[in-house]
């Protein structure tokens, strides 16, 4: 049973998750680090030092930057941010990048500025910063979650530590199980919620419409139209795809994020957001719809961590089919179903780092998503003890993200290995 206090978390959850983000997170979270690192010491520095975790290196190396004149990489990232980012608007920290800051950071570049190099660190999200001006040094840690910043030093004095204070909300996600989701997205206030989901629909739904103008990457939306019949799952996937492509091809629309990904914040929602619009549903379904689906999300990736070798849009179009087995007035035996389904299917879809073709894969997901949602409502799923599936739909979650956090750990490796041309 949904308690006062598991509902309030729930929110917690929800407002701590849902947040905007302008481009791809992981070269944001470095333009976010760097600003913050020269706030710290006082200038843009003269040379630059980024130790990056290898799937900090892997989500990076392959993406447009925003406002950077289709800059990519690490080094033009941490510059940009070191230069005009504005460390107050957290993942929207380039928002006040201007037309000289892109030159001055083209400058940078040019003349080797910034030295990358691989951390070796127990955790996924990992990179530490450091900026050097004259006699002066800085140094920024940023750990597990894209803005959580855990030390930061100056000339050798510590200003900040996070095992030694934090004023950083506590959130209990392990209050997250599929029956109190359920239950949640059934009874919770619409006010409640309104403002932060009405953000999430206007701006995942402005970066698909523009994805599908064209423009970025091979404009799959269009492909995905020709490719298909009219329909809603066409829909749903060519709009959730353009968003991604446009998303991963520099785009300055900003993005409502899930669990630290603007491409599973995309998947958690614009299907569920054009499912809805197709069949004529009210508001407060669209609302309860996404509650349900955002939850979800989190749930999966609770135990995964905000990076892996185990690809995301998974995980959010599992959440995304389920929500329409939800929305279609499913029980709880279909919403279930659904997940199993999906599972069954498609968690072997790896993480080969953040790019354009991370729309493909949230094509495939939805319609990996959209079949178990409809043979969940024909009755139909696949038993339990079936490969991983478990006796319960949050026990095979729970072991999906065993396997993307820890089984993966070696292929995460491989992957990265491979991305750098063979060198370990």
């Amino acid at each position: 049973m949904l308690t006062k206090e598991t509902y309030l978390e729930y929110i917690n959850i929800l407002e701590d998750e849902l947040v905007p983000a302008m481009g791809c997170t992981e070269p944001i979270a470095l333009a976010y680090g760097a600003a913050k690192c020269r706030e710290v010491l006082g200038a843009v520095p003269e040379r630059i030092e980024a130790h990056c975790s290898g799937n900090i290196i892997k989500n990076v190396r392959c993406v447009t930057i925003p406002h950077s004149h289709g800059l990519c990489g690490i080094e033009a990232a941490v510059i940009l941010g070191a230069v005009g980012g504005d460390c107050s608007r957290s993942l929207e920290v380039l928002t006040s990048i201007k037309e000289d800051d892109v030159i001055l950071t083209q400058k940078l570049l040019n003349e080797g500025a910034c030295k990358v190099s691989l951390l070796d660190s127990h955790h996924a999200l990992h990179f530490v910063l450091k900026f050097f001006k004259e006699d002066d040094w800085a140094e920024v840690e940023i750990k597990s979650s894209h803005t959580n910043i855990t030390k930061i030093i100056k000339n050798g004095e510590v200003l900040w530590d996070i095992n030694i204070t934090s004023d950083k909300k506590n959130l209990d996600y392990l209050k997250l199980n599929l029956d109190d989701i359920f239950e949640f997205a059934n009874t919770f206030e619409i006010n409640d919620l309104k403002g932060l989901l009405d953000t999430q629909i206007k701006c995942n739904m402005a970066i698909a419409e523009e994805g599908l103008m064209g423009g970025y990457g091979v404009g799959i939306g269009k492909m995905i139209r020709l490719a298909y019949s009219k329909g809603v799952l066409t829909e749903m996937k060519a709009y959730a795809a353009s968003a991604s492509e446009a998303r991963m091809g520099g785009c300055e629309l900003p993005v409502v994020v899930n669990s630290g990904s603007g491409n599973q914040g995309i998947a958690a929602s614009v299907p569920v957001i054009v499912y809805v619009r197709y069949l004529g549903l009210s508001e407060e379904k669209l609302y309860r719809g996404l509650a349900f689906s955002n939850l979800l999300t989190a749930f999966q990736k609770m135990y995964i961590g905000k990076l892996s070798a185990f690809c995301g849009a998974v995980s959010a179009a599992c959440a995304a089919g389920t929500a329409l087995t939800y929305l279609d007035g499913g029980n709880m035996t279909q919403i279930q179903n659904t997940i199993e389904n999906t599972l069954a299917n498609i968690p072997g879809i790896i993480c080969d780092g953040a790019k354009v073709s991370c729309a493909a894969k949230i094509s495939s997901a939805l319609d990996a998503a959209y079949l178990a949602h409809r043979m969940a409502m024909q009755n139909q799923a696949y038993k339990a003890f079936t490969g991983i599936l478990q006796e319960s739909a949050d026990e095979t979650i729970s072991c999906v993200g065993s396997i993307g956090k820890d089984g993966m750990k070696e292929t995460d490796k491989e992957i990265l290995r491979i991305m750098l041309g063979g060198k370990s």
